[in-house]
């Protein structure tokens, strides 16, 4: 998201050029480039494994009829967004890094910094509305289990579309094009101070709050499961269903007391058949608790991941955009900041990793997909 990326030509445009006195050699024309091809490379490589990252997660959702449900189709939505930004946003943030200046002309530029700005916000609000889901999954899974349908998770996709545009489109207003001068820089004119703290506080601070109260919720939700009973109403969902599969029930939902009523009246009133059964399932709903509890631990801790990879790949660029127009005076590298927008879109290539590499039912889904065998 370039809403502030300096064109100065601090690392490759004047890099060999000697200045009178300067003790420090500057590098000769060959060491220039290849620098510049290492750097493409690099970037062309975090570029096409982000493309087939998510471009798997789509293909493996679009093939496992086990995966068409509400909570999967939020996470194929993130996977398309991202796989947009990869294809969009990417390249031509590449070219534009290397050389340091924009040749692609007005147009292009307002058209690419638009993409930049919509795809990289709903990325980042797809994640809010994911933890949404998940939150009211967990504190009202009774009903909340009938409310989630696909029409609703696409009401969700809409308003973070929605919002995204309406964040993209203000700086297109005040733009004026220039007709008769060459447009040597593509950046989003961070002297709109009211622009940036809207935009800014729209795309991350706000989700970034919004997170780490749900994800805080759901983490003490998740550490009081551990403990406590299943409800003796044998429908609710753990955290870790919630978390790593989002169909189907799982053996964390099974009820001790209504399998023990069950296994009472099979012994037919036996007093040695009951006491035995009893044992059975008492061993049974141990085991049963021991690996409940184990899930809800990694379930935790993909949590924590999930939250981390977000402000740490995020965190820099917007701080850096907020310092830029709030100090005037504040002079911020470009290479630092160019660093900062890479690593927001690096983001885009840990979401398909984090939501799927945690998944049991999406690691099967890809050892299938791989064997080009259809998933059911």
């Amino acid at each position: 998201m370039d809403l502030g990326n300096g064109t100065e030509d601090q690392f490759f445009g004047n890099a060999t050029e000697e200045t009178p006195g300067d003790p420090i050699p500057s590098w000769d024309k060959n060491t220039l480039l290849g620098l510049q091809i290492s750097l493409s490379a690099f970037l062309a490589v975090v570029t096409l494994a982000t493309v087939l990252s998510n471009a798997f997660v789509i293909t493996t959702i679009f093939l496992t009829r086990k995966l068409h449900t509400p909570a999967n189709f939020l996470i194929g939505s993130l996977a398309v967004t991202d796989l947009l930004v990869s294809i969009l946003v990417m390249p031509i943030s590449i070219v534009y890094t290397v050389s340091k200046t924009w040749s692609l002309g007005q147009i292009f530029c307002d058209v690419w910094l638009s993409s930049d700005i919509t795809f990289c916000t709903a990325s980042i609000l797809h994640l809010c509305v994911i933890a949404l889901d998940r939150y009211w999954a967990i504190t009202d899974a009774l009903e909340y289990s009938k409310r989630r349908t696909t029409r609703r998770a696409a009401a969700m996709i809409a308003v973070v579309w929605v919002i995204s545009i309406s964040i993209s489109m203000p700086p297109l207003f005040w733009r004026q094009a220039k007709a008769h001068e060459e447009l040597t820089e593509c950046v989003v004119n961070t002297d709109q101070i009211s622009y940036t703290l809207y935009s800014t506080f729209g795309a991350f601070y706000v989700p970034t709050v919004l997170l780490v109260i749900l994800y805080g919720r759901i983490y003490v939700a998740a550490r009081s499961r551990i403990f406590k009973t299943p409800s003796a109403r044998g429908k609710r969902f753990t955290t870790a269903q919630l978390i790593q599969t989002s169909a189907g029930s799982s053996l964390c939902s099974l009820n001790s007391s209504v399998a023990q009523e069950a296994g009472l009246q099979a012994g037919g009133g036996s007093p040695l058949f009951a006491n035995s059964v009893k044992v059975k399932l008492a061993d049974s709903v141990l085991e049963r608790k021991r690996i409940c509890a184990a899930r809800e631990r990694k379930a935790t801790k993909t949590l924590g991941v999930i939250l981390g990879a977000f402000i740490v790949c995020w965190l820099p660029f917007f701080v850096g955009t907020l310092v830029m127009a709030i100090c005037k005076d504040c002079w911020f590298d470009p290479v630092l900041f160019d660093v900062f927008t890479w690593l927001g879109y690096l983001n885009s290539l840990i979401n398909p990793v984090i939501y799927t590499a945690f998944n049991d039912e999406f690691k099967q889904a890809f050892q299938k997909l791989v064997k080009f065998k259809r998933c059911y």
